[in-house]
């Protein structure tokens, strides 16, 4: 029932015209010198076996592998709210999951990936680009995830420089591109952005903008939208 009910979204995304007008912007960070997508990492999925949204994101998500040409088994999902019946449908469609929570900490290992990440905290976000600190590695990123435009207008400066300084950091070397606006997907795809990292941008910040690399601890975080390893 699952799978039926995620054909359908598919369907519904493809012959409403969003996923048509969406794979322009999806394919926008690839028009340059960056190197297509090896791989795709996607994080906080949510309960799509009963809740519409996180279904409409992942049938998005298996349209987003087809039009990059990354094979299902090189996509691996992570989310704790999985029920073992949505890990099986997650496994009969090839896909991959991850088996501990790495907190958005993801190293890209020198392969371009795409990491899918709609409607994710702000800590994942920040966690993964602190994780891949560098030129080199943040130039074969694209995040499919909130705008960090939005996040940048939302926050107060000292606040995001404080508990989410990679972020902060990195927002003069990002571009972005906004998905377009659909009447029937405002919720579930309202603030979501494809961003992607070109080398030539970051490698023009300052040289102490890479000099600072300690890991984000989020103890002075009133609102953190994380889950935690183990918790």
């Amino acid at each position: 029932a699952v799978l039926r009910r995620l054909r359908e979204a598919r369907d519904d995304l493809l012959s409403s015209g969003f996923w048509a007008a969406s794979a322009g912007a999806v394919r926008t960070p690839l028009s340059g010198p960056a190197e297509l997508p090896a791989r795709c990492v996607c994080y906080g999925l949510g309960r799509f076996g009963r809740c519409p949204a996180a279904r409409y994101q992942l049938a998005f998500l298996l349209l987003l592998l087809d039009e990059l040409r990354v094979p299902p088994d090189r996509c691996a999902l992570f989310d704790p709210a999985f029920s073992a019946r949505e890990a099986a449908a997650l496994r009969a469609l090839g896909l991959c999951l991850l088996p501990e929570n790495e907190e958005g900490k993801h190293d890209v290992e020198g392969e371009a990936t795409v990491f899918y990440m709609v409607h994710c905290g702000k800590a994942l976000y920040n966690n993964l680009l602190w994780s891949n600190w560098s030129p080199a590695a943040l130039s074969k990123l694209v995040i499919i995830g909130n705008s960090f435009r939005g996040i940048e207008e939302r926050l107060l400066s000292r606040i995001l420089e404080r508990d989410y300084s990679y972020i902060a950091k990195v927002l003069k070397g990002v571009e972005e591109v906004a998905l377009p606006s659909h009447p029937r997907y405002l919720d579930t795809f309202n603030d979501t952005s494809v961003h992607w990292f070109p080398l030539d941008k970051l490698q023009e910040l300052s040289p102490e903008v890479w000099d600072f690399v300690e890991e984000p601890m989020y103890q002075d975080c009133e609102d953190l939208e994380i889950i935690r390893r183990g918790e």
